[in-house]
């Protein structure tokens, strides 16, 4: 095999042949359910829960989905086999599951669409682009507001290919010119642990509400609880329900379901706060299916920010339980490369 396949709409091809038309709805609309999943040893990491949430996302948004999740199970298990032969040693592979409502028969005078688009793609993990968020911390840096509410006709918690306001959000923070960048004070915004962060707004009078990356999921330490969000009001993360489960395992309490406003846990703690809860969050996490979990060293924006304790003892415990689970050191994975 001269390179990696891909699938799409029924068979296997070469991935650099595979293509979609330039009037199916997932290129014209960028209608399009995408799942984004990850190997250790060469397995399907909660393969079930993926493909789970892939389904329930594509019902949400109308993008039919005919194959079942055996047919959708043997083409993800089949890519990886084939795939994986082209990795160098210790490599692993993210598989890429996407669904379009397919082609738009008007585009060539027709009066019906269809059928729909179904695809896979593998691609190396990249442990580089993790790398220094186990060296050096990850730095969360708020790059704008993005508007949304768990009523919308898209919410927040479904995974879709549209990428558009996360491509701005990256821009933003190195873009000496934009006036919607929030920089945090002395970290260059092109250093690799900076992950951008989009608040949702909240409502009027309300703080800025919940905030999410484009490649993981805020957790907040609380002493000995871990917090996530409210349901709905962000991406919905497997990784972050796994954590979850590692963190009940381990004794930590957890609330999963925390209306937090994460503006204010970019900003040092005001005189006024300190009976609240505020002073005692100490660490935070990022969790996401490419690097698991990392721990969070500052979050900042508007010439302002908070240090948190890096590496944070919950962290510590948390990423040791991770690494027994998939039997993988996942600190060494991304350093000794």
């Amino acid at each position: 095999m001269a390179g990696p396949l891909a699938y799409l709409n029924g068979r296997f091809l070469p991935f650099a042949e595979a293509a979609l038309p330039l009037h199916d709805a997932g290129f014209v609309s960028g209608a399009t359910i995408v799942d984004n999943a990850r190997t250790f040893h060469h397995k399907l990491f909660r393969w079930p829960d993926h493909l789970a949430r892939f389904r329930r996302d594509c019902e949400a948004c109308y993008v039919p989905l005919h194959a079942t999740n055996e047919q959708l199970t043997a083409i993800a298990e089949e890519l990886v086999t084939q795939n994986a032969k082209l990795l160098p040693a210790g490599g692993e592979l993210q598989l890429v599951t996407f669904a379009t409502p397919g082609p738009l028969g008007f585009y060539l005078g027709q009066s019906g669409n269809g059928p729909p688009t179904i695809g896979m793609a593998t691609y190396p993990l990249p442990y580089s682009r993790y790398q220094s968020f186990f060296t050096k911390g990850v730095t969360l840096a708020i790059a704008g507001i993005q508007h949304s509410h768990y009523y919308d006709l898209v919410p927040p918690r479904v995974k879709h290919r549209s990428r558009l306001f996360w491509h701005v959000a990256s821009r933003t923070l190195t873009d000496p010119q934009s006036e919607l960048c929030w920089r945090v004070p002395g970290i260059p915004a092109t250093d690799s642990s900076v992950v951008p962060v989009v608040l949702s707004g909240g409502a009027p009078g309300k703080g800025s509400g919940a905030g999410d990356t484009a490649i993981g999921s805020i957790l907040v330490v609380m002493e000995d609880t871990v917090m996530g969000l409210v349901s709905g009001t962000v991406q919905e993360s497997i990784s972050a329900k796994v954590t979850f489960e590692l963190c009940r395992d381990l004794g930590l309490r957890v609330n999963d379901d925390s209306p937090l406003d994460m503006g204010c846990l970019s900003r040092p703690v005001q005189p006024w706060e300190q009976k609240s809860l505020l002073p005692r969050i100490s660490e935070l996490l990022l969790v996401g299916t490419g690097f698991c979990i990392a721990g969070v060293r500052r979050f900042g924006g508007r010439d302002q920010f908070r240090d948190y304790t890096w590496p944070g003892p919950v962290f510590r415990r948390v990423q040791a339980a991770w690494s027994e689970l998939v039997n993988v050191d996942i600190e060494k994975q991304f350093t000794a490369t």
